[in-house]
């Protein structure tokens, strides 16, 4: 019998709990059911989403043959790469520079470089739009520098996140390792390449990570911000789905999700599952 018993559950121990496990089903069903929908039917055979009238994959067909829609998915995904190397570059920088030294005004500038994730985002759209407008930024440049003044305003948008997550990493950095690093007689560029590098590559892939999936998906800075004759894969899709959501825009937004997923497993791959937690 004694075999057979149970282990009485610790009072900390809520993941064996019912109703906590319950409850975060319930929370994972919320998240994920409409896009297991969406994923299904994409394959619907009807030209309505709610009615299923059979399989098929014309319209992943139909929406790898949409120029406009291909075009689309290149820009967001060169705008996406361009501002995540930014804003890793921008974002590192500045959380080394505010976990590192003192200097006037350094909670200001603290404060002013996390505007843009309390901002709403319509807010920051409307400034962008007021500001390319004032400097008489062009709007008949060729690909990609057509795609410059949204780059610029994606990486004001993202950087912050990856400062955000860096300095959350350094939090946790022992200095005595920079120190028996220069006893050694390492310079302060080996220190920074040998010793701090390595300690915050995790938080680095989940920067990059975060910056790409934010820029990749964003719509209202890009709606603002976007030319005459530039779109996004998103504003692209909004563009479909104001006459309805058709198989095709599921088709297309399957396709997105798919991108994501396969990004997100490489850097979990890449630096492993539980490096990367710990940046959180």
């Amino acid at each position: 019998m004694v075999l057979f018993a149970r282990t009485p559950v610790a009072p900390l121990e809520y993941s064996r709990t019912l109703w906590m496990r319950l409850w975060v089903g319930a929370v994972m069903v919320f998240l994920y059911a409409p896009l297991v929908v969406l994923m299904i039917f994409s394959f619907n055979d009807s030209k309505r989403n709610v009615v299923w009238r059979g399989f098929t994959t014309k319209y992943y067909e139909k929406a790898l043959g949409n120029d406009q829609l291909v075009e689309a998915l290149i820009n967001s995904l060169t705008i996406a790469a361009l501002a995540t190397l930014a804003s890793l570059v921008l974002g590192t920088l500045a959380a080394v520079l505010l976990w590192r030294f003192r200097f006037p005004w350094k909670g200001a500038i603290d404060g002013t470089i996390s505007l843009p994730i309390i901002v709403p985002e319509i807010c920051l759209g409307v400034a962008f739009l007021m500001f390319f407008a004032a400097v008489g930024w062009p709007t008949d440049l060729v690909w990609p520098f057509n795609l410059g003044a949204i780059t610029i305003a994606h990486i004001t948008f993202c950087f912050p996140f990856v400062t955000m997550v860096v300095r959350s990493r350094l939090a946790s950095f022992n200095r005595e390792q920079e120190e028996a690093a220069k006893d050694l007689g390492a310079s302060e560029a080996q220190v920074f390449r040998d010793v701090l590098i390595p300690h915050i590559k995790p938080a680095l892939v989940a920067g990059a990570l975060l910056s790409f999936t934010l820029s990749l998906d964003d719509f209202v800075i890009t709606y603002f911000t976007s030319g005459p004759d530039t779109i996004t894969f998103p504003v692209k899709v909004y563009s479909m789905v104001r006459f309805s959501v058709t198989p095709e825009v599921n088709a297309a937004s399957t396709l997105l999700i798919i991108l994501t997923v396969i990004l997100t497993f490489i850097a979990l791959k890449a630096q492993g599952v539980k490096a990367i937690a710990e940046t959180h």
